[in-house]
């Protein structure tokens, strides 16, 4: 994850903090869920050091991102970008209600599932959150191919969520889309319908 790290921080600006989750643990463990209290107490020391205000955009690959998506309902937590996620079908998603969740996968993924992914959007979307997925055609779990399109889709997802970048148009759209909606109709394809530009964040915004 170095790299979107570095990406998303240099699109940022200095007027967002980006902040890394340090997992104490190997693993997901059971009922354990040890990567989602490493994030429960990331997001409370983040609260420590820049007050209750700060709206957070949660930004995990795979088994992060489904601690990201499980550690939503934090009350610093705007919305989550996840990353080839992990969502396992009995995931809950009441506390992804009134976040902006946009899930991102490869259609070539053989680790996590791109259609467990579309899956969870509708849930959570029915639940009362605002979902979209991206699919990122020739893609892989590692996200070495395509690595660019990665970057800079990931970048735009996250500035555009905490309002110091530009939302890509049909994301937003997608997010608007109500809670009665198909799976299929909240789902994008990076290459027919994004156009990314350049993606970068706006002079000035203070998220």
């Amino acid at each position: 994850m170095r790299p979107f790290v570095r990406a998303v921080t240099r699109a940022a600006g200095e007027d967002v903090l980006v902040r890394q989750v340090r997992y104490a643990h190997r693993g997901w463990n059971g009922t354990r869920a040890d990567p989602l209290g490493d994030t429960v107490a990331a997001l409370d020391a983040l609260r420590e050091e820049a007050g209750d205000g700060l709206p957070v955009v949660l930004l995990g690959h795979s088994m992060g991102a489904r601690a990201a998506l499980r550690a939503a309902g934090h009350p610093l937590v705007r919305g989550v970008v996840g990353l080839a996620p992990w969502c396992p079908p009995g995931d809950p998603v009441t506390q992804l209600a009134g976040r902006d969740v946009v899930l991102v996968h490869s259609n070539r993924d053989r680790m996590t599932s791109p259609q467990a992914t579309q899956s969870l959007t509708a849930r959570a979307r029915r639940a009362g959150a605002r979902t979209c997925m991206v699919t990122v055609r020739g893609g892989d779990h590692a996200m070495l191919r395509r690595a660019s399109a990665w970057h800079r889709l990931t970048t735009g997802l996250v500035t555009g969520l905490l309002g110091s970048g530009s939302l890509p148009g049909p994301v937003g759209e997608a997010l608007a889309l109500p809670p009665t909606a198909e799976a299929t109709d909240g789902t994008l394809d990076l290459d027919l319908d994004l156009d990314l530009g350049p993606l970068r964040a706006r002079a000035g915004a203070r998220p």
